[in-house]
């Protein structure tokens, strides 16, 4: 009797604890490690911040999260849960519908707990290393430290990615900035609006701030909200996954590199969508691959289907670092995985939900649309809906 798959798992946030759930009930033999001491990955504030507030020194002090303390979520809690475990009220806490980041901790302990991750979680253990044994593609080198330099080697003959991509800021390139006096923030290291008060009512010339259209500004902060950069410096795969202008590729559905399909796999790298329910069937997925019980097509079939999705994104106009957003460019990409693992296409009022709940975002008109959501409306839509499928 053959030895069941035994698979890395790096990141204990929302992708990490969803794959190793995934992975578990396959019955693969799963390590997830964890370079913090808690689980949550980016859903666990820190009220730290890295030691380069702009995030471009290598060598600064990196704080995982980029959680600013009064962070609600841009979905609603019906959004913000897995198909089969939905984002409950917490007795005595958040109830709003679009809760504090402190309600989806909760949400993630609790689910850990119930499908006993937690006992699979080495916390503590920084992955520093991962290689191929011998450019074999089902044989993977993880090393990994603690933060007293304690080593570990081992061997695993699959590694999934779920270390996020909220942690490395994306900073552009001014010419001049060099030269600039003011003080320069990117929003990863935001964490409060007190020290920014009282600043935009004295300030000096040399503090000019010019834009492309001409205009300009005297500013005392240059707060960067440009993004994050994907960063895997841990990886080694002698060139044959790269990073460029944000493109993890090539990766067959954004998951798996072909050449290496379906030793490493990446999880949550879209963006876009219904976040949750995107990166669960991605999970399912990757379970269901490892296990044998779903094929991927041949190397040249998926490095084909990636060919051609990168010339449609180029033939679209979209840049390269928007290849991996769902929502313009890949309608029913969460269906297609849904029917990989045998499940049904993803309820109309789920897909209704998430395009009003970025019709905002989309329209410019950010102000308290979270408190002014129609719950009524919306309860009694997903009641019809439960109602019709019974």
């Amino acid at each position: 009797m053959s030895h069941p798959v035994r698979v890395a798992v790096i990141g204990a946030g929302v992708a990490g604890l969803a794959v190793a759930r995934e992975l578990r009930r396959e019955g693969l033999d799963v390590v997830v490690f964890e370079k913090s001491h808690h689980l949550g990955g980016t859903w666990r504030y820190d009220q730290r911040i890295d030691s380069d507030p702009v995030g471009s020194d290598p060598n600064r002090e990196v704080v995982h999260t980029s959680l600013y303390r009064s962070l609600r979520t841009n979905l609603p809690r019906q959004l913000m849960g897995f198909l089969d475990y939905p984002f409950p009220d917490r007795p005595d806490g958040d109830s709003r519908t679009f809760p504090g980041h402190e309600e989806v901790l909760w949400f993630l302990n609790k689910f850990a707990d119930e499908f006993g991750l937690v006992g699979l979680i080495r916390f503590g253990w920084e992955v520093v290393r991962v290689e191929r044994v011998s450019g074999r593609s089902d044989s993977w080198v993880v090393e990994s430290s603690t933060c007293d330099s304690v080593l570990s080697r081992e061997i695993f003959g699959a590694v999934v990615v779920c270390s996020g991509h909220f942690t490395q800021p994306r900073v552009p390139t001014i010419p001049g900035i060099e030269k600039w006096p003011g003080y320069q923030i990117h929003s990863h290291n935001y964490r409060v609006p007190e020290p920014f008060r009282d600043q935009v009512k004295c300030v000096s010339e040399d503090r000019l701030v010019a834009f492309d259209d001409g205009s300009s500004v005297y500013a005392d902060v240059i707060l960067y909200c440009t993004g994050y950069k994907h960063h895997y410096p841990f990886l080694e795969t002698n060139g044959i996954v790269t990073i460029e202008d944000n493109r993890v590729g090539p990766l067959y559905k954004h998951v798996f590199p072909p050449a290496l399909a379906p030793w490493l796999s990446f999880i949550g790298i879209t963006e876009k969508d219904i976040i949750f329910e995107m990166m669960e069937l991605q999970c399912k997925w990757v379970a269901r691959v490892l296990s044998g019980k779903v094929l991927l097509p041949t190397e040249k079939e998926m490095m084909d289907y990636v060919e051609e999705y990168y010339q449609q994104i180029e033939k679209d106009g979209f840049p390269r670092h928007m290849t991996h957003y769902l929502h313009f460019k890949e309608i029913g990409y969460c269906n297609w995985l849904a029917a990989e693992v045998g499940l049904p296409p993803r309820e109309p009022w789920r897909e209704e939900m998430y395009l009003e709940s970025i019709k905002p975002l989309l329209l410019g008109t950010l102000e308290n649309y979270r408190d002014q959501w129609d719950d009524a409306h919306w309860n009694a839509i997903i009641k019809d809906a439960s109602l019709t499928q019974k």
